[in-house]
């Protein structure tokens, strides 16, 4: 055991011919640690005992008993102290700012591919050189980023990749792969989708849209404004963008219904070579209000219950049928408002009631994760 405690563990050493006390440094991720181990004079480890330095001490604070039970079960002192170089490890790598360093070629390597992209393609990078952020600009001079995350036996491990798109972000890698060819592949897969945003800018443009609030690159609905309570929500499908996408009217089923009898007369005409926008107009038979006629508060309309507009991420999405009311309310709010009042019924998931502010009949689905 003497030799291969030699081996494992240079820096312990047995201070008696007995062989019942040791003294010595444990090393853990290049840090080294004072211990003192003595052994009874039938070497049982059940009844040894382990000093140590007070770094080592505070280093242990709460490991203790994992320590103890480890002393107990391990069969030899080499065992115990393969045991200990674990446990210690895991202490040191739990430790707030516990970095742990790569080898100078993996710094090098880093830099020589970023001057080869070059520099003015790193929107950000970690204190630890491990998180970088690389911008690309498509044809359209739309701004993206890809955000890479490198292991520490880069290159020869594949960094994580994620991007803001609404499809699988796709890239391949080797271990010949560099930061460049990250960058191109990149920008293939954001030019594939230059249709899709296209359709959604002209959107975004022209119309007023209620939601999302702040659209990201990778949303691929929109609910846009028709008229005062009435919407559509459309989804456009990234790989064919220019198609009829899914729509879902919403509002008054009076306002509604002409217009959902129009969409399913109509979609024989959809051309793909006319823009997705001009489509719907054709199809639905009207003109989108847009911020050149229209103030977008007077689609804004707040909900009857709460009296706000945005409510976290809702928008007042339930109207009264009634056309003499047609008053909102975020379906939460109708929700619970009608859940509280004697007169209300539920059959499965919908809650039939009286509206607010008419008493006319008026139906709401049950909330997710309410009762």
């Amino acid at each position: 055991m003497s030799c291969l405690l030699m081996r494992e563990s240079p820096l312990i050493i047995a201070l008696n011919k007995e062989k019942t006390l040791y003294d010595g440094f444990i090393t853990v991720l290049e840090k080294d640690f004072r211990i003192r181990i003595s052994l009874p004079p039938d070497h049982q480890m059940k009844r040894a005992k382990l000093h140590c330095c007070w770094q080592m001490k505070r280093l242990l604070h709460g490991y203790q008993h994992i320590v103890k039970q480890r002393l107990q079960h391990s069969t030899t002192l080499m065992a115990f102290i393969l045991e200990l170089r674990t446990v210690l490890e895991v202490a040191l790598k739990s430790q707030p700012g516990c970095q742990s360093f790569s080898p100078p070629q993996y710094y090098s390597q880093l830099i020589t591919e970023m001057e080869i992209l070059g520099w003015d393609k790193l929107l950000f990078i970690d204190a630890e050189f491990r998180t970088l952020q690389l911008k690309a600009e498509d044809s359209a001079g739309r701004q993206h980023a890809i955000t890479v995350k490198l292991k520490s036996k880069y290159p020869a491990e594949a960094p994580e990749f994620s991007a803001d798109l609404p499809i699988p972000l796709v890239i391949t890698w080797t271990s010949q792969s560099t930061l460049a060819n990250v960058h191109s592949q990149f920008l293939l897969n954001v030019e594939a989708l230059s249709d899709f945003w296209s359709v959604l800018d002209e959107i975004d443009e022209k119309t007023w849209v209620l939601e999302p609030e702040k659209p990201t690159k990778a949303d691929s609905t929109r609910r846009i404004a028709i008229g005062n309570n009435v919407s559509i929500k459309v989804q456009i499908d990234p790989r064919h963008p220019k198609m009829l996408p899914e729509c879902c009217l919403l509002g008054a089923e009076h306002v509604v219904t002409p217009l959902r009898n129009k969409l399913n007369a109509n979609m024989h005409l959809w051309n793909p070579d006319c823009t997705v926008l001009q489509n719907m107009k054709d199809v639905l038979e009207i003109e989108f209000p847009s911020p050149t006629t229209h103030e977008k508060s007077s689609f804004s309309v707040e909900c009857g219950i709460c009296y706000s507009y945005r409510l976290e991420s809702a928008i007042p999405d339930q109207v009264c049928n009634d056309p003499r009311c047609g008053q909102p309310f975020h379906q939460v709010c109708l929700y619970e408002w009608l859940r509280g009042l004697p007169t209300s019924r539920q059959s499965f998931n919908i809650v039939f009631g009286e509206c607010p502010y008419c008493s006319k009949p008026i139906t709401v689905k049950m909330v997710t994760g309410n009762a």
